[in-house]
This record gives structure tokens, C-alpha cells and sequence, in this order.
């Protein structure tokens, strides 16, 4: 039976609310609440919410359900309906908007730019905002909310839910925030839903990483409900819903270099925070930049850090966070626990891990600079080989801790490592000494390494060597770590197979004075050690003479290959005691031995053979020829590299490939062959530097250096020469840099700077006498060119003085362009 409703004047229910006209038409029809929730499907509660105001703005669907079940005709549908929107129009100013932010946001212009581009242009309707406590998600949030609200006609909506510590409290939540408050919270989600309906809304929830399952279920009923609401959620960890998209927020940028400084945001936030507290760092901004590289641009901890300037300041800040993050506490009176200290923002999500995801977190800590995910797998499982299921189970947690924003991943030519902020490496590392686990994890992470290293040094001469190369390179610091725990806790067997199966390594890529620390330190520890450790102390006592060798420690270099020779040849092991001959000749070369040297050569050559060892038949090729170079031979030397170079090129050898086109190109050079010189000395520079072997770098540079002097290109020569001497001493190698001093006093006598070259050839002689090695014999000619051109123009009391002013020079001086106390010498240019 139709309502009287359509007979009363529009007039009497212009002002009327939507749940008085509601209750009228329902009781002109004669219908209870349960029988009008019977015939228009819908429940007693939702009927009696509508009728009291608790619930406003009805979807077009629930009218319709309504109208039909009253029996309303069009007039009284349209009051009904219009009644509806004027209370939806006034619930729109109930809603909670966004907080005024305390402070500018600083260095965020890109980030604020990308997320309000995805939130404003609709090109996602959930974007969450994900990163590590502290990163500054919220105040991100809050800056996109305040940038786009104009696209929203409905407005942008903020629900905080740090404070929520229930589950079943994030619905109740939303709906407060959008302007509801039920009695009956059985179908709050589909009374949020219809409260939304089509309205154009931002739905802003903070902090959901605590009650992530709940707060994914409502996000993904409301997206499904209500076409034009977007949300915008930021968490340390995902809400892994349907559509949803997500961007990392990263730390704040660091000054790369000097003239960044002043611009960098990190840097900037400090300022304006120790600013406000009454602290002028004028003048410090190296050690503010210090600081915040220390703090990785974390805007939490460099806030934290910058409230410590009313008792510290920054040189005294930098020292401390160089040794722990512990400081860095104190934060604003009105935030919560985790946003006062450190340790509090990293042991908020620390907390809402599983026990599992706790002992990953806790064992990962042991990573310096990365890991791989064979590498956690080997340490979690404690399997130096982890298998397929092993692999799985890393992976999940992995892959949890990824999405909670505890690890970082990195992902480079195909392969996924992960890392760890610095101090969330910290309070991990805490948790692993808490559970007494942090010598068996370093155990295991050792035993890994060593491992890896052995694995490696299989592959350091073959056609994949600049591969390993790069990965060992990738591991250093984990490497590092390795044998400090071996050394330290003398653990002889990994401290003696970890230097073992990394000396080649260490040679490679120019790490002479450390690798060499090592292998000795660890020879003292295998004085301890068994038989079973007899082929790994003979492979270290080779290592160190080597890298002892290259550091032109002579006698040292002998004691040690010589003790590596008798441990081989008491092994019976052939290959080991002809690498040895050839080191042992490489000592006697540089010594100007060079019969001995050959010699030495000729039987590691013959040892080789006998075994059907092509690369070090190739290798003892190359090291003939090299003895042949240096004493003038020519010919005999370009016979044997050529053999040499051919060899490597099909063994995939790119060390001995560099090599053998050094010695070549040198062979040119002294033969007057510059054109052809320069080709093959081009050719080993690229190779070197892409194998990142810097001893190639070194030795290629020095040669074409010569080349252009020899060209008359004295302004090139020097530039090549100073980059080859620069190489050579960070290498340690006084052999080579006295050669290349040498070649500079040439350079500065054909330029007329007799009084520096005077002081060059001094420099040089004081090297040669420390290291007890004479001008190689190839080179003795131009040396004596040179200085018999300064005597000629210079009295002998000045030659006499500059050359002593040489002798003195230490050679970091001279290889930073230190010329002496010549008081005529022009010190405006290098040469």
C-alpha cells in the first residue's frame, strides 16, 4: 500500500533527516524494523542504524531495496534519496584528516613527486609506502596526502594505527576515522563500504606493519567495494593484497662528493635539526657528512643523532657512532617508543617476527657488505652446501624479511644479494649474542667463505677469471670478517685454508700488504696444526713468499719459498714445487741474478712438462722471456712470449694474456718499434683493467709512458708515467717504482728541470739501495744518458745535493710530487 508520503509538500521533508523520513515511511506502511529488514533483504541492525543517524549516506542499492520493499513511488524515492546525500554531505566533514606535519619535510622533492604521480593520476588505487622504521614513511605520506587532496573530491581520510594494538580493531579504526560509530560491529566493513560507496576518497592508513593481516582484509573488501577510493598505506612490511603497488622509500641521499655538501638532504636535515636545538655547526660540514654516512641518511637517526648536539659536538658525535649507534636516543617527549630511540623504531619490527624470521635476522647479522642466498642458506642450515630444501627455507624467510623491510635486496647482472642497514646490522647482531649464537654463526659463515675461496682459486687462471675475480671482490668484506674471526679465536685450520686459497687472489688484485698479513699470521697459528694441514702450510708459505716478493721483501720472499719448496718435494707434489721454482726465479730476476733466474725458470719449465701442464709451460715461457727483455736480449724474447701469448689466448688465461703483451710491447719499444709497441701496450692496459689486475695496469702504463717520451710527447709521458708510479707504490712494488722514477728524471731533463731530475735519480738510487736491486740491465743505458746529461749542466755541488735530497725523500713523497729543497727548481708544474 503506497505511502501518504507522496501527498505531503516537498517543503515538509526538504529538512528532514534521511532516518526520520525513513521511520515515517515506515511506519505509514505499517512495518515493523524486523518485517521492513525482512522484505528489503536486509538486517534489523542495519535498518535500525540507518533509522537512528548511526549510519548515513546509504549505496544506491540499499534505496533501492528500501523503496522497493515500502512501495515508494518516484517523488517519495527522490525525497528519500536526496535526504540520503544531504547526510552524506554532512558526514564529509567528519571525517579525520591528515595531521599538520611538525616540520618541513627536507630532500624529498623526487620522492613526494613519484608517489603523488601514482596516488593523484589514479594509476594505482593501493600504494604503499614501504621501508625500515625510521626511513620517514609517515612524513612522506603526510606530504602526498597534503599534494593531492585537490584530486579528491570527497577529501583524504587518516587513520592512525600505531595506537591499535588489537587486530580486531583496525575496522572500529577505520570506521571512527571516516565518520562512523556503530553499536554492532558484526558487518562494519559492509557499513564502511556503503558509507564510501562511489565517493572520490584517499584513505590514508599509517603504520600497519603490527596489524597487517587485518588491515590488508579491509583494504581489499573496501577497494572491491567502492570504485573511486584510493588508499595509501605506509609499513615496514607489505600488505601483499590484489593490486596493490609499492614504493621503497630509500634513505636520504649523501654528498657524493665536495661540492655536494651543502645541498645534500642528509646533510641539510641535520643542520635544521641541531639548528632548532640551539647547536651552530658552522664550519664542520666534513664531519657532518661523516656522520650521516655513517647513519646511511636515515632521517630517524640523524634526527636522534642531531638532539645529541646539546651535550656533544659533531667531531665527538662522529666518534662515537663510529663505534655504536647506541647514542642515538632522546627523540620527541610526545612520539611513541620506537620513535624515541634507535633501538626502540628497529625493535618495534623486531617484535612482529616469527621465531624463525628472529633467528634468520639474528644469524644474518654475521654478513659484512652482503650476502648471496646460497650464503644464508649455508648459515642457517649450517651446511656448507646447502640443498634444494635448505635453498627454500632461506628463501622464505628471505623473502619475509625482504617484505618486512629488515633486509635490503640489490639485484646486479642477474644476481640477488642482500644487505642490511648498518643499524638494524647492529641490534641483529645483539639479538645473535643474546641467544649465544655468534661463534657457531661465525663458524659457519667462515666455513662458507673458505669454501668459496677454494672454489674460486680453481677458476683465477681460466677462461671465467674475471668473473671470480668479481665475485671474491663482491665478498672482500665478508672475507675480511672471516679471517679476523679465524685469527682472532685462532682457529688454525680456517685461518690457514682461508689464506691459502686466497693469496692468489689477493696478488691480482694489488692486496700484497694485506694478503701477506694474513698468510703470516696464519703460518705462526700452523705451527699448532697437523699433518692434515701439510698441503694448505705448504700453499701458505708460497703465498706469502709471493706477496713478500712483490712487496720487494727479498730475503723474506726466499725463507718462505724456500721453506714451500722442501714442504712440496717432501709432499711429492710436482706442480706445487715447479710454481715454487718459478717464484724463486722471479726473486732472483728482480735481484739482477739473471742466470740464476734462468735456470730456476728451465727446471720449473721441465716439471711442467712432465706433467702436461700447458699453463705453466706457458707461464715459464713468459718468465723466460721476461729474464731475456731485461737483460737485452730482444730476439730470444720475442721467440719465447710470442709462444707464450699464443698459448694463453687459447687457454682463457687473462693474466699471462696481459703479460706476455707487456713484455712484448716493451720488446718493441726498446727496438724502436713505437707504432707497434703502443698496440700491444693498449691492448694489455684494457685487459688489465678490465680484470681489475693492477700490477697489468701498473706495468702497461709505465711502458707506454716510455713510449711517448721516447716520441718527444713529454706532457703525455709524464701523465702516464705519474699514474703508473702512483699504481706501483700503493701497490708496495719498489722494484717497479724505482724504475719509473728513473724514466721520470729522464722526462724532467729533456723538459730542463735538471735539478729535479738530479733529485729523481736520487730518489731512485735510495730505493734500489733499500731493497738491494739493481737498474735492470735493459734500462742502464737510458739511466746513464740521463744522468750524465745532468753532471754536464749541473756543478757538482748542486748535483750533489739534489741527489742527496732524493736519497732522503721518502717514495710516498716523491710519487705525490714532493721536489725537494732545490731553491731554484720551478715547483709551479709537476715537471
Amino acid at each position: 500500500m503506497p505511502s501518504d508520503g507522496s501527498r505531503r509538500g516537498s517543503d515538509d521533508a526538504q529538512g528532514t533527516g534521511f532516518g526520520d523520513l525513513l521511520r515515517r515511511h515506515r511506519r505509514d506502511a505499517g512495518l515493523s524494523q524486523e518485517k521492513l529488514a525482512e522484505l528489503a533483504g536486509l538486517s534489523v541492525d542495519a535498518i535500525a542504524a540507518l533509522e537512528r543517524g548511526r549510519r548515513r549516506a546509504p549505496r544506491p542499492h540499499t534505496l533501492r531495496l528500501l523503496g522497493d520493499a515500502l512501495r515508494l513511488g518516484a517523488p517519495d524515492r527522490a525525497q528519500l534519496t536526496a535526504a540520503a546525500r544531504r547526510d552524506g554531505d554532512t558526514t564529509r566533514s567528519a571525517i579525520r584528516v591528515p595531521p599538520v606535519a611538525a616540520h618541513e619535510l627536507i630532500g624529498r622533492a623526487t620522492e613526494v613527486e613519484e608517489t603523488a604521480r601514482l596516488v593523484g593520476e589514479r594509476l594505482t588505487r593501493l600504494l604503499t609506502l614501504s621501508g625500515p622504521g625510521g626511513v620517514g614513511k609517515t612524513q612522506l605520506g603526510l606530504a602526498v596526502a597534503r599534494l593531492v587532496a585537490h584530486r579528491f573530491d570527497d577529501g583524504v581520510c587518516w587513520v592512525p594505527l600505531a595506537p591499535v594494538s588489537d587486530l580486531a580493531a583496525v575496522t572500529p579504526a577505520i570506521a571512527a576515522a571516516i565518520g562512523l560509530h556503530p553499536l554492532d560491529g558484526g558487518r562494519l566493513i559492509e557499513e564502511i563500504a556503503e558509507q564510501v560507496g562511489r565517493r572520490s576518497l584517499l584513505l590514508v592508513l599509517d603504520n600497519c606493519e603490527h596489524v597487517i593481516a587485518d588491515a590488508a582484509g579491509a583494504v581489499s573488501a573496501l577497494l572491491e567495494c567502492c570504485p573511486n577510493l584510493t588508499v595509501l598505506a605506509t609499513s615496514r612490511e607489505l600488505m601483499r593484497v590484489p593490486g596493490e603497488s609499492v614504493y621503497v622509500v630509500p634513505p636520504l641521499a649523501l654528498p657524493e662528493n665536495d661540492e655536494q655538501l651543502d645541498t645534500s638532504p642528509a646533510v641539510r636535515l641535520f643542520i635544521d635539526r641541531a639548528t632548532a636545538r640551539g647547536y651552530q655547526p658552522a664550519g664542520q660540514i666534513d664531519q657532518i657528512a661523516r656522520v650521516v654516512s655513517r647513519l646511511e641518511g636515515m632521517p630517524l637517526a640523524i634526527e636522534l643523532a642531531a638532539a645529541r648536539t646539546n651535550v656533544l659536538t659533531v667531531e665527538e658525535l662522529a666518534a662515537e657512532l663510529d663505534s655504536s649507534f647506541a647514542i642515538l636516543a632522546g627523540g620527541s617527549s610526545t612520539a611513541g617508543p620506537r620513535q624515541q630511540s634507535l633501538s626502540g623504531a628497529i625493535g618495534w619490527s623486531h617484535a612482529l617476527l616469527t621465531s624463525a624470521e628472529r633467528e634468520l635476522f639474528a644469524k644474518l647479522s654475521v654478513f659484512v657488505g652482503g650476502w648471496s642466498l646460497n650464503a644464508a642458506a649455508a648459515v642457517l642450515s649450517e651446511q656448507l652446501t646447502p640443498g634444494p630444501l635448505e635453498r627454500a627455507a632461506a628463501l622464505d624467510l628471505t623473502s619475509r624479511l625482504v617484505d618486512k623491510s629488515l633486509i635490503r635486496v640489490s639485484r646486479d647482472r642477474g644476481i640477488a644479494r642482500y644487505d642490511m642497514l648498518a643499524v638494524i646490522r647492529e641490534f641483529a647482531a645483539g639479538q645473535l649474542t643474546s641467544a649465544g649464537l655468534d661463534d657457531e654463526t661465525a663458524r659457519n659463515h667462515a666455513g662458507y667463505y673458505i669454501a668459496l675461496a677454494e672454489e674460486a682459486e680453481s677458476h683465477l687462471r681460466g677462461a671465467n677469471q674475471g668473473d671470480w675475480l668479481d665475485r671474491l671482490d663482491g665478498e672482500l668484506d665478508n672475507l675480511r670478517s672471516a679471517m679476523t674471526w679465524a685469527l682472532r679465536t685462532e682457529a688454525v685450520t680456517e685461518a690457514v685454508r682461508l689464506a691459502a686459497g686466497l693469496w692468489l687472489f689477493c696478488y691480482l688484485r694489488g692486496h700484497y700488504a694485506e694478503g701477506g698479513e694474513w698468510l703470516e699470521r696464519a703460518l705462526t697459528l700452523a705451527d699448532s696444526g697437523g699433518a692434515e694441514l701439510a698441503s694448505y702450510k705448504a700453499k701458505t708459505c708460497l703465498g706469502a713468499g709471493m706477496l713478500a716478493f712483490l712487496q720487494c721483501e727479498y730475503d723474506v720472499a726466499t725463507t718462505r719459498l724456500e721453506s714451500a719448496l722442501a714442504q712440496y718435494k717432501e709432499l711429492g707434489d710436482t706442480a706445487g714445487t715447479a710454481l715454487v721454482m718459478q717464484r724463486l726465479g722471479g726473486v732472483a730476476r728482480e735481484r739482477g741474478d739473471y742466470v740464476t733466474a734462468e735456470n730456476l725458470h728451465c727446471q720449473s719449465y721441465d716439471l711442467f712438462e712432465s706433467l702436461g701442464d700447458r699453463s705453466g709451460m706457458s707461464w715459464a715461457h713468459n718468465q723466460l722471456g721476461f729474464v731475456a727483455w731485461l737483460r737485452g736480449d730482444l730476439e730470444i724474447a720475442a721467440r719465447r712470449c710470442r709462444r707464450a701469448r699464443d698459448s694463453f689466448r687459447v687457454l682463457g688465461d687473462g693474466e699471462g694474456l696481459a703479460w706476455s703483451l707487456i713484455s712484448l710491447g716493451t720488446i718493441a719499444q726498446y727496438g724502436g718499434e713505437l707504432a707497434e709497441a703502443e698496440d700491444l701496450l693498449q691492448e694489455s692496459l684494457a685487459l688489465s683493467q678490465r680484470l681489475g689486475y693492477r700490477e697489468g695496469v701498473a706495468w702497461s702504463l709505465n711502458q707506454l709512458g716510455i713510449v711517448e717520451r721516447r716520441r718527444g710527447l713529454t706532457e703525455r709521458a709524464v701523465h702516464l708515467l705519474d699514474e703508473s708510479l702512483a699504481e706501483h707504490r700503493d701497490l708496495g712494488d719498489r722494484w717497479r717504482s724505482a724504475s719509473v722514477v728513473e724514466e721520470l728524471a729522464t722526462v724532467a731533463q729533456q723538459r730542463n728541470r735538471t735539478e729535479y731530475a738530479a733529485f729523481l735519480l736520487g730518489a731512485a738510487d735510495g730505493i734500489r739501495e733499500v731493497i738491494g736491486a739493481p737498474v735492470p740491465e735493459i734500462e742502464k743505458a737510458d739511466v746513464q744518458r740521463t744522468k750524465q746529461a745532468i753532471e754536464q749542466t749541473l756543478d757538482r755541488r748542486a748535483f750533489r745535493a739534489a741527489w742527496s735530497a732524493g736519497r732522503a725523500a721518502p717514495l710516498a713523497a716523491v710519487a705525490d710530487g714532493y721536489q725537494g729543497p732545490t731553491p731554484t727548481a720551478d715547483r709551479s708544474t709537476r715537471l
